[in-house]
């Protein structure tokens, strides 16, 4: 049975950065592309960026294009999304999400950007 940890959220300033982590177990993550999603408060859940299995290929939601990167590093089994120049709007739950039919969700990490 796989398993997604997130963690690295948090109460950050607007304009300020960090970096989440997502950490598989129960299988390697080098199989599949790999997605984090987000949601915010009384909204649907918005995917905010993609990476291809072996990390050639990015994809990002335009909010976040130029602030946001994923990254992974497959011998960690490990994904992460470092984001900068933080927008009170980027406030929600961060998710990491296997790409295949049924993948695994983690369970999220709360991003609060406010002042």
């Amino acid at each position: 049975q796989g398993k997604l940890v997130e963690s690295g959220g948090g109460l950050v300033q607007p304009g300020g950065s960090l970096r989440l982590s997502c950490a598989a177990t129960g299988f390697r993550i080098s199989g599949y592309a790999m997605s984090w999603y987000r949601q915010a408060p009384g909204k649907e859940r918005e995917v905010v960026a993609t990476i291809t299995k072996d990390g050639s290929f990015t994809n990002y939601a335009d909010s976040v294009k130029g602030r946001f990167t994923i990254s992974r590093e497959n011998a960690k089994n490990t994904v992460y999304l470092q984001m900068n120049s933080l927008k009170p709007e980027d406030t929600a739950v961060y998710y990491c999400k296997q790409l295949s039919p049924g993948g695994y969700w983690g369970q999220g990490t709360q991003v609060i950007v406010s002042s």
